[in-house]
This record gives C-alpha cells, structure tokens and sequence, in this order.
C-alpha cells in the first residue's frame, strides 16, 4: 500500500510506481534545467501576462502593466477610426459659350426674362423691313395724384403735352381749387394717335373726381377741349347715435350702437373736460353727432365730431357743440360760454433753478432783480408757448440774448430769452404749446437755459403767483347762429343719415334708331283710354 512513505520517498527524489503490487521505487530522473540564454523570445512573451485582471491586484506592477495595455490599444483604435468625409468625383468642365448656346435654345424662358428661347437665325431675303413700326391708335392710362405732386405734373408724367396739360388745369382750376383735390385720386387719361413720334400724343380725354360731390370730364370736342361737369348727389345729413351708457362703459356700448372708435375717443375728451367720466351712470345716455356724407354712388365720407352730449333722467345734463370762433374752432356749451384754458403752461420741459426776487448776478457780480424764472434744459431744447397770443417781439435784445414776447390780451405779456435761435416771426399768433424757439445761452448766460418772465400791465410779476385762465363767449350774431345750428343739429334723429338714399332720376336718351323715333313718337300720341 501506499502510504506516507512515498510521498517523502518522492520529495527525496524517488520514482514510485504505484501500478505494482508492491511498490517497486525507483530513483528519479531529474530533467536539466534550461539556462536563461536557451530560453526562446517566443517562450519569454508567453509568460509575460499582456492583459491581466484590472479588477485584481490594484495599485501593483502587474495591474499598471494591464493599464498601459489598454491605454494603447484604445489610442490605437482611436487612431485607426475611418474617415465619414465626402468622397469628391470628378467635376464637369464649364460649357463653352456655344454649348451654353446650344442648351439655352432647347429651354423654356420665362416671361419675366424675356422668354427668349429658341435658336437665332439670320433673315433670309424673304424678310423685308419695316418703313416704320406700327403703334396704337390710342393709349388708355389711369395715374394717381400723390401727396405733394401737382395736378399739371401727373398729366406730363402720363404723356400729355405741355400745351394742353396747361389747358386742363386751367379749365379745372375754374371749377374747383386743385388743392380741393385729395391725394390718392385715380385721374383717367385716354391719348389718341399722334401725327408724328416727335411730338406727343394729343390728348382724347381726362376723368375723375375732383370732389366728394363732383366729376369731371374733359374731352375733345372737334379741335378742342370741352369741360364737362357732372355732379354726384350727395346727402349731408348728420350721424346722430344715441343709447344708453350701461355696465359695460360709454366706449364699448357707443362702438355698439355703430359709432366710429376716432368720433368715441374724441367724445371722451370733450365730456371728460366738462366733467368726470366716473361720475357718468349705467343709467345715463350718451348723445354723439358726426359729420357724415353719402353719395348716390355708394362712398361714404365720416367727418369730425360735432356734438357731445350727456342726458340724465330724460334732460340734457351737457351739451358740447364744437363752433369755429375767428380762426380757430373750439367747444362751447349750449350757452354760448367756450372751453377754459386752464393755468400757464411750463414753457419748458426742465426743474426751476433760480426764482423770482433778487440775487447775485453771477456775471455782473452784484445783486440785482430777478424779474423771472431760470429754468435747467439741454441746448437746443424746444420753448413752447405758455398759451395763446400774438408775437410782439422776436430777435436780438441786449443781456437777453435772442428774446420772444408774447402778448396773450388782457394785459398779460410773457417773455423767453437766452434762446439758440427763434422759430416765431413778429406779428404771427401762436397757439398754446407751439414750439416758438429753441434753449440756448445768448446774451449775460453762463450755460444753456431759459430765462422766463411774465408781465401785466407792462410791469414784470412773479410767474408762480399768476394763475390765468381764458373762457371765450359767444354775444350778439354769433350767439344767435351758435344756438340756431345746435337746434339745428339736435333735430335730427338717431339714425336718420342710414335710411336709403334717394338718387337722381335718369333721364333717357334719345333713341339713335330712326324706327326708335317713330315708335317713341307714335307711343307718346296716343290717346289714353
């Protein structure tokens, strides 16, 4: 059997055969070890472990060896990635013009490029040109009046003569004013054929409207030009729209009702200078008149607001109506008593630097009167009036540099001065915040502002102290017309200008048939029966 013994005669270097009954031992036979020179570079690079487990002997030499492996082989990889880049194939050398040519005649030209298409070919002796090339025997055109061109130009510009461009202005200006002439009208012009192609087209005929209530046709008669007016019926009944405020508010119940959103917003501001809009209730009524004209041939033309008004429990609580007063139009109550003007205006957009009273002059280096406000704005700031009146003076006024006076009636005056320039002329009037000049530093200043002064009875007062307000009021003729168109304006009813309008009869032409004559004439002779 076998037994220890063998396992220490096999360390001692015996040979046991343990196939044997009885175990015959042999010594061994040692195998000579390899010198490290007979080692093979093949043998040496199966022993060298390449790639080891990274997850086993962390931080040793083996496991740095197997991360500068896979360091390697992943630039490698990187490196040897392919590339996606286009793959360019050989280009088409550029046609020749002949080609170009050739390919041009097969193609299909648009209309906008002259549809030029098809090969060219040299004319044969069957061709034979024209003496003169043909032309229409007339020329219908429609031009357009811009705004800042004249009637005389527009006509030129289409091709009529100087001559006769003149003349129809000429007869046009008899009838109405061609400033009367609305930009954007659409003018006609028909042009017949001429005698020559170095002289223009004679003119056959000029249409459009020259008014809202007007047409007017020129046209050749013979050898020369016949006006031809034909009047558009118009109807000029006012628009009243009326009803009730309601929750919803005075804007949107009028815009109901069919009022124009410019007529609704200029209601407001007359109502609301007359008083408050929070104190107008659901309850009450609004009362709007607008300017409002139809034409038999369908136009409509809306004008400004002409009444304002408020009703409360069935009476009129206000009532606007806008009147021209001299040359200027403002709002004025039923009893003839205009529109407030309120406070002065500032004359400039600026803070007060120096007040009314004496002071220091800072060139002069002594006290002296202060007769006005000082105050801060930038050069070249616009001045505007503190309220209407009428230029007094305007220029060039000692240590007040470029200097504006306005007298506003009533003994008061106002005065600006150390302007850059002025914008106003002596004599012109001028209306409540119109620019009449501009900041500057002219005359005794030490920097750009506005000196102000405000006078009465010639005499310099305080500005701040003043408080003047101006009401207009109608007396005598005027107050009798005033309250006659209000009547006037008051007795149309609510929706009166929508109701169809009546147009002109026509008359019927004479008949150009002979047998239509007869007939005509045997119709009218008969006896009714």
């Amino acid at each position: 059997m076998f037994d220890g013994r063998d396992t220490r005669l096999a360390a001692s270097g015996w040979d046991v055969d343990m196939t044997l009954p009885d175990a015959i031992i042999t010594p061994m036979r040692h195998k000579p070890e390899k010198h490290f020179s007979d080692v093979t570079w093949r043998e040496r690079l199966a022993e060298l472990d390449l790639v080891p487990d990274l997850g086993e002997d962390i931080g040793s030499v083996r496991w740095f060896r197997g991360l500068g492996t896979l360091t390697l082989l992943s630039v490698a990889a990187l490196a040897l990635l392919p590339d996606y880049g286009p793959i360019y194939g050989a280009q088409p050398p550029m046609p020749t013009d002949a080609e170009f040519e050739e390919s041009r005649a097969q193609m299909i030209m648009p209309i906008a490029y002259g549809s030029d298409s098809g090969k060219r070919m040299a004319a044969t002796d069957a061709v034979v040109a024209l003496a003169g090339s043909p032309e229409r025997p007339r020329i219908e055109l429609a031009a357009s009046l811009g705004r800042g061109d004249s009637f005389a130009r527009v006509l030129q510009r289409s091709g009529v003569g100087g001559t006769e461009a003149a003349d129809v202005t000429r007869m046009v200006s008899g009838v109405t004013p061609l400033s009367a002439i609305e930009p954007g009208t659409m003018i006609d012009i028909v042009l017949g054929t001429r005698p020559a192609k170095n002289q223009a087209r004679p003119l056959e005929s000029v249409a459009f409207r020259a008014r809202f209530d007007l047409n007017l046709e020129i046209v050749r008669d013979g050898g020369s030009l016949r006006l031809n007016r034909k009047p558009i019926n118009v109807d000029n009944t006012p628009l009243r729209i009326r009803g009730t405020v309601g929750d919803q508010g005075i804007y949107r119940s009028a815009r109901a009702a069919g009022a124009p959103a410019r007529a609704i917003q200029d209601y407001l501001k007359v109502i609301s200078g007359r008083t408050s809009l929070s104190s107008i209730r659901p309850t009450d009524e609004f009362d709007i008149i607008i300017d409002y004209k139809r034409a038999e041939t369908g136009e409509v033309k809306v004008g400004d607001l002409l009444y304002a008004g408020v009703d409360r429990d069935g009476k009129s609580a206000i009532q606007m109506l806008k009147w021209t007063l001299g040359d200027s139009s403002q709002w004025f109550e039923a009893s003839g008593v205009g529109e407030s003007k309120g406070a002065l205006s500032r004359p400039v957009n600026g803070p007060v630097t120096s007040g009314f009273g004496g002071r220091r002059h800072p060139i002069l280096g002594y006290m002296r009167m202060h007769s006005g406000l000082d105050f801060k704005a930038g050069y070249g700031q616009p001045i505007f009036a503190v309220t209407d009146g009428v230029v007094a003076f305007a220029g060039r006024k000692g240590g007040y540099g470029n200097f504006v006076q306005l007298n506003h009636g009533g003994g008061l005056a106002s005065g600006y001065g150390h302007m850059s320039r002025v914008a106003a002329r002596p004599g012109s009037k001028v209306r409540r915040g119109q620019i009449i000049g501009y900041v500057g530093s002219t005359g005794l200043s030490t920097g750009p502002h506005l000196h102000y002064e405000l006078y009465r009875n010639g005499r310099a007062v305080n500005p701040m102290s003043v408080k003047f307000t101006q009401r207009a009021q109608l007396s005598g003729s005027d107050l009798t017309r005033f309250k006659g168109n209000l009547q006037r304006l008051k007795s149309v009813k609510a929706g009166a200008a929508l109701t169809p309008l009546r147009t002109a009869p026509q008359v019927d032409e004479a008949p150009k048939r002979e047998i239509d004559r007869l007939t005509l004439r045997d119709s009218r002779t008969l006896p009714s029966g």
